[in-house]
């Protein structure tokens, strides 16, 4: 996969934390960049978060 990442620039550098694809379909472990890759919609998600559809 050739994708550009990017994590938030609140992120600490020794907390987890993930990486969101440039294409916004794609996210995966900051800690493990070769590792598993999930593929989503990464707008939509922020969508619901923003939205407060996974406020408890």
């Amino acid at each position: 996969m050739n994708n550009r990442w990017r994590k938030s620039r609140r992120s600490h550098p020794e907390q987890n934390c993930v990486e969101i694809a440039a294409t916004l379909d794609a996210i995966r472990d900051s800690k493990n960049p070769t590792g598993e890759v999930l593929r989503a919609d990464v707008a939509a998600l922020v969508r619901a978060i923003k939205a407060g559809k996974f406020a408890r």
